[in-house]
């Protein structure tokens, strides 16, 4: 029987401390003991891309990270990047150009875009496909997740 370990993390801007089982991934610690649920477990694998989040500033798959790797770092969801207003524009631009159907990959795909401009705040078409093409999303074929990213790109360059 494994035991539970303590861990404090800064959770969207607030500490949060708890104890955890040392096999918990961080997506489930999300999700099931801080009920932030914005972030999906999809693959479990690392490999969809609906459970990126930011530890440190970094986009990290949260199925891939255990909860007790995340001990001490600061933790960005997808909550807390709608709340700071910081995806506002991607999110605009993914309601303007139609870019989410089921909305399952959004939350990731809003991660890897933001991380993406906020690294090239003028990336060419090729570039947006690059930058997420660690998220799948088998509703759009894509198209319109990437004319969202250039026209958020293009709303954010304007200020």
């Amino acid at each position: 029987m494994q035991h539970a370990i303590d861990i404090s993390v800064t959770v969207n801007g607030e500490r949060v401390d708890a104890r955890v089982e040392p096999r918990t991934h961080l997506i489930d610690f999300l999700r099931e003991h801080l009920d932030l649920t914005g972030s999906h477990a999809g693959c479990e694998h690392g490999v969809c891309g609906a459970c990126s989040i930011l530890v440190d500033g970094q986009m990290v798959r949260g199925c891939l990270m255990l909860a007790v790797q995340a001990d001490g770092a600061a933790v960005q969801t997808i909550e807390g990047l709608t709340e700071s207003g910081a995806i506002a524009a991607l999110q605009e631009a993914f309601v303007a150009h139609n870019a989410l159907q089921c909305g399952y990959c959004t939350p990731g795909m809003l991660v890897a875009a933001s991380e993406l401009l906020r690294a090239n705040p003028d990336p060419s078409r090729d570039e947006v496909r690059e930058g997420i093409s660690g998220n799948y999303c088998r509703c759009t074929g894509y198209h319109a997740i990437v004319e969202a990213v250039l026209s958020a790109a293009a709303t954010l360059r304007k200020g």
